[in-house]
């Protein structure tokens, strides 16, 4: 079976890329500090290839065509899409066979994904591999949630996709080394009258939710309470979704410790950074093996 090596969450901001300097040196050093923190814990990891949970700004689909899930399935992936995103343009590699069977596993658990052999990658994948200097050899599979355009799906149907999405790794037959990135949110506006706006108490309340592995309650709070933390906040999914897959490492005996039913979740880093618009956190689950 395939292996979860690590899962990681992280918010992205072309910000950060674009005019990093804007932020204070302290904040600008201690998120540095965080990214590379997850670089090397994703480079020990060892993995083979790279799950990565995060949505498109309507650079691949638009109103005429906007899946609630999508899974690239290429070989390839030209990155970034956004001309003006201050990093080195590049090609990285896909696994076009992982992407395939997570699609058929998917089907046959009732989750109905599009597919796509074409997708142009955005800065919600880019800004975490380029902050965390994750090596640009490693092969992708992209998973693309809809968080821009209503309807969305549903909070907790994104925490059972990522539940399905471990399950479906869990039994795979190659012996392929997963590590999982979350990229996305926590609270921030964009072009609205709030762009700038940051809900640092709805961040630390659906941060606490997870640490103690409160899926219920983190559900619920981002389902009831994103509203008031900015539509760019609707990102929490890719949280959720990776907060499911450790259920299903918990629940398949896979993870030594776990907090009422979930891998352990360590927060590495937040801090609502105004100058960035966003309140940037990041963290990971903690995925001590069991043998």
């Amino acid at each position: 079976m395939a292996e979860i090596v690590s899962i990681h969450a992280v918010s992205h901001t072309p910000v950060m890329i674009n005019f990093p300097q804007a932020a204070s040196p302290q904040a600008k050093s201690e998120v540095d500090r965080a990214f590379q923190k997850m670089g090397q814990q994703v480079v020990k990891a060892q993995p083979d290839v790279l799950l990565i949970l995060s949505d498109d700004h309507l650079h691949n689909f638009f109103l005429n065509n906007l899946p609630a899930f999508c899974i690239g399935a290429a070989g390839q992936y030209e990155a970034p899409v956004e001309h003006w995103l201050k990093v080195n343009k590049r090609v990285l590699p896909g696994d076009s066979a992982l992407g395939t069977y997570l699609l058929e596993q998917a089907l046959e658990r009732n989750f109905d994904p599009a597919l796509s052999m074409e997708l142009v990658l955005d800065h919600g994948f880019i800004t975490p591999l380029e902050l965390a200097g994750i090596p640009g050899d490693i092969p992708i599979v992209p998973v693309l949630i809809n968080c821009v355009q209503p309807p969305l799906p549903r909070m907790g149907r994104c925490y059972e996709f990522g539940k399905m999405l471990a399950q479906a790794l869990l039994n795979d037959k190659s012996s392929k080394r997963v590590s999982v990135i979350a990229s996305g949110g926590i609270s921030h506006d964009l072009s609205t009258p709030r762009m700038g706006m940051i809900n640092e108490a709805f961040d630390r309340q659906f941060i606490e939710h997870l640490r103690s592995g409160q899926s219920v309650q983190a559900i619920e709070h981002a389902a009831n309470l994103v509203h008031l933390a900015g539509n760019g906040a609707e990102e929490v999914r890719m949280w959720l979704t990776a907060m499911g897959m450790t259920q299903t490492l918990v629940a398949a005996g896979r993870v030594t410790h776990s907090v009422q039913g979930h891998a352990p979740f360590e927060l590495d880093f937040y801090q609502a950074i105004h100058a960035w618009f966003t309140g940037i956190g990041l963290g990971h689950w903690a995925l001590e093996r069991t043998g």
